[in-house]
């Protein structure tokens, strides 16, 4: 059986392919892209691991409720 693989690994694998797949574009606003992709899922998971409690969900994410909140309403999920 195979290990899973870590948050790090598939986030590198995934811009590594990213860039192989440019073939010669130049690349822009990449780390708007990456924590636009890693963060809505995260937020997701936890909420969810939360149930729905954003107090809980900020004390797991280790940031304070009130920039919790700006971020899920800035990924639609209020």
């Amino acid at each position: 059986m195979t290990k899973p693989q870590t948050i790090d690994e598939a986030v590198t694998r995934n811009l590594e392919k990213y860039f192989r797949d440019l073939d010669g574009t130049p690349p822009s606003c990449i780390y708007e892209m990456v924590m636009r992709a890693v963060e809505r899922p995260m937020l997701e998971v936890v909420m969810k691991q939360a149930q729905g409690n954003q107090l809980r969900a900020s004390e797991m994410l280790g940031i304070n409720r009130n920039t919790l909140r700006k971020k899920l309403q800035a990924h639609g999920m209020l």
